[in-house]
């Protein structure tokens, strides 16, 4: 019967309009069409990098608010589709107004998901470094996996994983990873990654088969634009270069090809190793720096607006925001979220979008 659908065509109805003041839909609109009229002016191609930003400023805002209009649009068409059909008394549409509506409902859950990404660097690309923490080729191991798991995740969403700096284990694993994540959203996803991961099991490398807790840090940065500017002066660098190293192999060169930059005001350091030529790590190097030094100034303004902004910790006891248990039982819960899985091979297969999702809503307060 079509009274059956009623109420939640009427409750999408709804939803729709909600959401459509919660994104101020006509602000956005207003925004577009000054920057529109930019693009009008005689002089607007003089500065080759400031249009490519209006451009792509404008591309932007309609990503964010085209969605919304079209499911706007059909959601109309429904909801006047079951009224005439009300009024004509007829069921000749029913099967029709069904299959929109359960559509309409799906669109409505992944047009949520989008509204998630509001930040304002969540559409970049991310840069992702892994770093085990004390505990030598255990925790080296750890490190390794953590990059396996993230490395399919990237491979079920079709983005792409490009390594930027891998420093080998000794024995094992990896004692640094820095790799570039390319995808629509893929720093939005992967933000709240940030933090310490914490591994129990029994080790490999025990041969008393101990269970034994290993720690690995993971830090996320955005891809941010070029035309972003971040001041890095020269005399403010300290760039050490040296000998590639690790397990041996291609990562080996007989040359001091590697770089290490220290940024003296902020004591941030990145390293770069992975290319054989030091004028690209170099270059690599400095992307990542700047990438980690906007970061790091964007936290410093969020500090100044929250009291609660949570404070850096140690690769240490107490301050994981997730752990992988292996042993006595199996598990992986989010200490944040408490989102839990007892599926940890699939966890590590990349499977880990309930947690990034609820991460999300977490700190959006969705």
């Amino acid at each position: 019967m079509l009274s059956d659908y009623k109420t939640d065509i009427y409750e999408l109805q709804k939803k729709c309009q909600e959401y459509l003041e919660l994104i101020n839909i006509e602000s956005i609109e207003k925004e577009i069409a000054e920057l529109e009229e930019k693009t009008k002016d005689e002089n607007f191609w003089d500065d080759q990098n400031q249009a490519q930003s209006v451009l792509k400023k404008i591309a932007a805002l309609k990503r964010k608010i085209d969605p919304w209009l079209q499911f706007k649009q059909e959601t109309e068409d429904l909801v006047t589709l079951f009224e005439m059909s009300i009024e004509e008394d007829t069921q000749e549409f029913e099967t029709e107004i069904a299959e929109n509506l359960k559509k309409l409902t799906n669109n409505l859950s992944e047009l949520e998901l989008l509204q998630l990404f509001s930040g304002e660097n969540d559409s970049c690309n991310a840069i992702v470094n892994i770093h085990p923490g004390a505990g030598g080729t255990e925790a080296c191991d750890w490190a390794s996996m953590l990059f396996r798991m993230y490395k399919r995740w990237v491979e079920n969403h079709g983005f792409k994983l490009e390594i930027m700096d891998w420093l080998a284990g000794d024995e094992a694993g990896v004692k640094n990873v820095t790799f570039l994540v390319k995808g629509e959203n893929a720093y939005g996803f992967l933000k709240y990654e940030s933090g310490i991961h914490r591994l129990v099991r029994i080790s490999p490398f025990d041969s008393n088969a101990r269970r034994h807790t290993s720690f690995a840090s993971i830090y996320t940065t955005p891809d941010i634009e070029d035309e972003v500017e971040i001041e890095i002066k020269p005399e403010e660098l300290r760039i050490d270069t040296y000998r590639a190293g690790g397990a041996g192999g291609q990562h080996v060169n007989k040359t001091d090809s590697a770089v290490r930059i220290t940024h003296n005001p902020t004591g941030i350091v990145v390293t770069c190793q992975n290319e054989r030529s030091q004028l690209k790590n170099k270059n690599l190097a400095m992307k990542i720096l700047k990438a980690r030094l906007y970061d790091h100034y964007q936290k410093l303004q969020e500090e100044e607006k929250q009291k609660n902004n949570p404070e850096k910790k140690d690769i240490a006891w107490g301050s994981q925001i997730r752990s992988y248990i292996f042993q006595p039982y199996t598990m992986v819960k989010d200490h944040r979220t408490k989102i839990e899985s007892g599926n940890i091979q699939a966890v590590m297969d990349g499977e880990i979008d309930d947690f990034l999702i609820n991460e999300l809503k977490f700190f959006s307060n969705y």
